[in-house]
């Protein structure tokens, strides 16, 4: 048996028919989903090996790798969920659970709660919940402590009755990678006085203003010491991860308000040490890499933000002329780039082989068709590009889009309503940027390629008061989420039928159909509550889609 088991939910080790974008399907609430179609879509059992995860998420194998700087693999295993209590027993001291969101409080999980009104819980929600069920039913009796860590674990400090609820010893907030065979072993004695450790955990205002916490129930690094691994601190990963997730870089560094990423230092991954990931993954005959960082074209940047083409395309390469490669895409990334750089982007889609038959995806937060909203919350996301000088940021985004779809990417755009200061007219502008793009087209006729999903800015006080369920979307928010449903079925009807790339010709087909049907299901549903709430719908389908757009400057190197 093992000394330490490492853990996740399933919604973070399920491959949801390798559909990009189809694993936020679990932050749907569990009244409007029917629990089949989600089970069917979510995609069979992860693959194991005599109860080992085959693939494991990649923040679970960071944690391994770390834990066997100092311990034997036998006494570390990362299981498979339904097998953890073939690795359990009198002699296992910790059950090591990683999360994303547990209490399903995330933006997109909160954009369906506050959308359709409702208090019902998500399947991340539910499925966070189940596991924690089992595992205090497998330990009942036995000595292993419940330890959980993760980005999500924000959600317990908003609300830390639900430590007691899933009688969770611990609850770990920060990163670990170089304490984390200390931190095993303070929670493994019970968690008593270290001066290593604060009991408690960090907070931030809106203004991200750091406070202290203190509870006896979560545990962080002590206060008054360093908060973050250096780059040499952090392991190599042990085992392959999850559609070949490998990181890049940590921190972004672009300071936009509404996100904590921006608080972390920035780290940058040699391309050598990212091919000895890819080769773990590789070993395992995942051919996939997704290449995570929070903002990948700031990777070794320059001033001012400006993108490191030497370094970029140093990383790439590298990546792709590893041996057995065959697709990769980084994960986030900002439009600015693709906009004031279109010889880079043909560049890059070179070196990762784009084309009409692989389609790289990148998520891309837009955030708002506004001006004055981006420069109020994110001004240095439209770097090096400025808003005013070299154009709105609706064209901006427009003229980014195109170059990236004309080199083959496809971006996966958010947008956000109540932010703070927001305007009816700032969401008016959303809806004509929405709107104007998705009847776009490129110089040789193909039509505009993107998603774009619509998230729900809470303000934390809601959510430590339960109130979030009593917004009431206005109607220029209403009819952003109708102008991101409209064309989220249109693009769901076009492409399903390449949407899935299952072997099994039935399956695929299957998905193909659900997606699609999805797709128009969904707007039919968002139209009915836009309607409800006394949006004009013609008005939103049509608000600002004739409008002329200037293309901005490229910048020349």
């Amino acid at each position: 048996m093992a000394r330490y088991v490492l853990v996740s939910d399933t919604t973070l080790s399920h491959t949801y028919r390798n559909v990009p974008l189809l694993d936020f399907m679990a932050s749907a609430p569990t009244s409007k989903l029917p629990g089949s179609i989600y089970s069917f879509m979510k995609g069979p059992p992860p693959a194991s090996v005599n109860g080992r995860a085959k693939f494991a998420p990649y923040s679970l194998r960071k944690l391994e790798g770390a834990l066997l700087k100092e311990n034997s693999p036998k006494d570390v295993v990362v299981v498979q969920e339904t097998h953890i209590q073939d690795f359990v027993d009198e002699d296992t001291e910790i059950i090591g659970v990683s999360t994303m969101d547990p209490l399903g409080l995330g933006p997109l999980t909160m954009s369906y709660s506050v959308f359709f009104e409702t208090s019902a819980p998500a399947y991340v929600h539910k499925e966070f919940n189940d596991l924690m069920e089992r595992i205090n039913r497998i330990r009942k009796g036995k000595k292993a402590k419940l330890l959980v860590g993760g980005p999500g674990v924000w959600e317990l400090t908003v609300r830390p009755e639900e430590l007691n609820k899933n009688n969770i010893d611990f609850a770990f907030q920060g990163e670990a990678d170089d304490i984390a065979c200390d931190l095993f072993r303070y929670v493994g004695e019970g968690g008593g006085e270290n001066t290593e450790f604060y009991k408690g955990f960090q907070t931030f205002d809106e203004h991200f203003h750091k406070s202290w916490m203190s509870d006896e129930r979560f545990i962080s690094r002590y206060q008054f010491s360093r908060q973050f691994p250096t780059l040499d601190e952090i392991p190599d990963i042990a085992g392959p991860t999850v559609k070949g997730m490998v990181e890049v870089m940590r921190g972004c560094g672009i300071g936009c308000d509404f996100c904590e990423v921006t608080l972390r230092p920035l780290r940058y991954y040699p391309p050598e040490r990212v091919r000895r990931e890819i080769q773990v993954n590789l070993a395992a005959a995942m051919t996939n890499a997704w290449l995570h960082s929070d903002e990948f074209f700031a990777y070794e940047h320059g001033r001012n933000f400006v993108p490191n083409e030497e370094a970029l395309l140093d990383l790439l390469t590298t990546v792709m002329g590893t041996r057995g490669m065959g697709h990769t895409n980084p994960t986030h990334g900002r439009i600015s780039i693709p906009a004031a750089y279109p010889e880079l982007m043909g560049k890059m889609a070179a070196a990762i082989r784009a084309g009409p038959d692989n389609w790289i995806g990148l998520q891309v937060g837009v955030e708002t068709g506004s001006d004055r909203l981006a420069l109020l919350h994110m001004p240095n996301k439209t770097l090096p590009l400025k808003v005013g000088p070299d154009g709105s940021w609706s064209s901006i985004v427009w003229s980014g889009t195109k170059v990236m779809n004309e080199n083959y990417w496809r971006p996966a755009f958010t947008v956000q309503v109540g932010q703070a200061g927001e305007t009816p007219e700032d969401n008016w502008e959303t809806v004509a940027l929405i709107n104007k793009m998705s009847n776009s087209t490129l110089d040789n006729g193909r039509p505009f390629e993107f998603t774009i999903t619509p998230m729900q800015n809470v303000p934390l006080g809601h959510l430590k008061a339960r109130t979030f369920t009593s917004i009431k979307l206005n109607e220029s928010q209403l009819a952003v989420y109708y102008a991101c449903y409209r064309h989220l079925a249109k693009i769901a009807t076009r492409n399903a039928t390449n949407a899935s790339d299952d072997s099994n010709a039935f399956i695929r087909a299957v998905t193909g159909g659900l997606i699609g049907l999805g797709g128009w299901a969904m707007f039919r549903v968002v139209s009915s509550i836009c309607k409800k709430g006394g949006l004009d719908l013609d008005k939103a389908a049509n608000y600002g889609s004739t409008r002329s757009v200037i293309e901005v400057p490229m910048i020349t190197r």
